[in-house]
């Protein structure tokens, strides 16, 4: 892939303005956007995944946002083999490739690759899911002392996943992901960040207009869905508010509490992530208002002329 058109990462926790920030980066720079986010892979979850508008993917091509059907599973390795090929297509038409999401696992695969790791094996992850959080906790710092360095312990699919590589390497799964830990980034990112008081404001308001906009009505409508989508956050929420179990008040809050969780593990993930430039956003601030910041960043001179 050139280096004129090397891609560039634009990341940041769930609600933090990314899909905005990143068309007007697009625009500035001749860039089309892919897609780095687990969840908004599957067709047919728009409101409950946050996807992009359609405004936004009017104004800018977007890529990777409702390719795969519900029923089937998706694992860094395979979403690596989705991206490569649509950044390289989007690179060789003279376009730069904007990777955009919040999966942190995702865009380390393409920003630095990843390490070389054993396939998951379903005969242990069904063992596994016979013992508690605390229990695989306490097992992986036992085989992998350094864990706590580089797995996020409050996430039980990193710790899940942590621990499966260390049973079946029998080695600790730090060291064999020191690998690559040297590895340069494929190219620049910046990382937005939000005082976590109004990012948790625009979380909560976020699920409110999600409702509004018809969330109810699409997730009755969803169909089986396979192992790895099951895991959108508030879709056992919706679904027990649908089946009478919870008002829709308390699926609400319960979606807004997993949200503002599954924030905060990406906070803690991306501040270990030290080759992200920091952009750090508040109530004031609009994308028009973060582009010369991003782009002084990344020291891309803009295709266009700035308004």
């Amino acid at each position: 892939m050139s280096s004129r058109f090397s891609p560039i990462f634009i990341t940041g926790p769930t609600a933090s303005g990314k899909s905005a920030v990143a068309v007007r980066v697009a625009e500035a720079l001749g860039g089309e956007i892919v897609n780095v986010d687990a969840f908004q892979l599957y067709a047919g979850m728009d409101l409950l995944t946050a996807k992009p508008s359609a405004e936004e993917q009017q104004r800018v091509p977007h890529h990777l946002y409702g390719v795969l059907p519900l029923t089937e599973t998706c694992d860094a390795q395979r979403y690596r083999d989705l991206a490569l090929p649509v950044m390289a297509d989007i690179a060789a038409r003279g376009r730069v490739p904007l990777i955009v999401g919040g999966s942190g696992l995702y865009l380390k695969a393409l920003s630095h690759g990843l390490a070389p790791l054993p396939p998951a094996d379903p005969e242990l992850r069904a063992r596994l899911a016979l013992m508690t959080a605390d229990e695989k906790r306490t097992q992986l710092l036992h085989l992998d002392p350094d864990a706590a360095q580089n797995v996020p312990l409050a996430n039980p699919r990193y710790v899940d996943r942590a621990l499966e590589v260390c049973l079946l390497t029998g080695q600790p799964q730090s060291k064999l992901r020191q690998t690559f830990a040297g590895t340069p980034p494929a190219g620049p990112g910046v990382l937005i960040e939000w005082p976590r008081e109004l990012l948790y404001q625009r979380i909560d308001q976020r699920v409110h207009a999600m409702v509004q906009a018809g969330l109810l009505e699409e997730v009755a409508h969803l169909p089986a869905v396979s192992a790895t989508a099951e895991k959108a956050i508030g879709l056992r929420d919706i679904r027990a508010h649908l089946a009478g179990q919870v008002s829709l008040a308390e699926a609400i809050a319960a979606m807004q509490q997993a949200t503002r969780q599954y924030a905060k593990r990406q906070i803690t993930w991306f501040r270990r992530e030290s080759w992200l430039q920091t952009i750090c956003l508040d109530s004031q601030s609009t994308a028009e208002c973060a582009l010369p910041q991003i782009l002084s960043h990344l020291s891309c001179p803009p295709q266009t002329s700035l308004p």
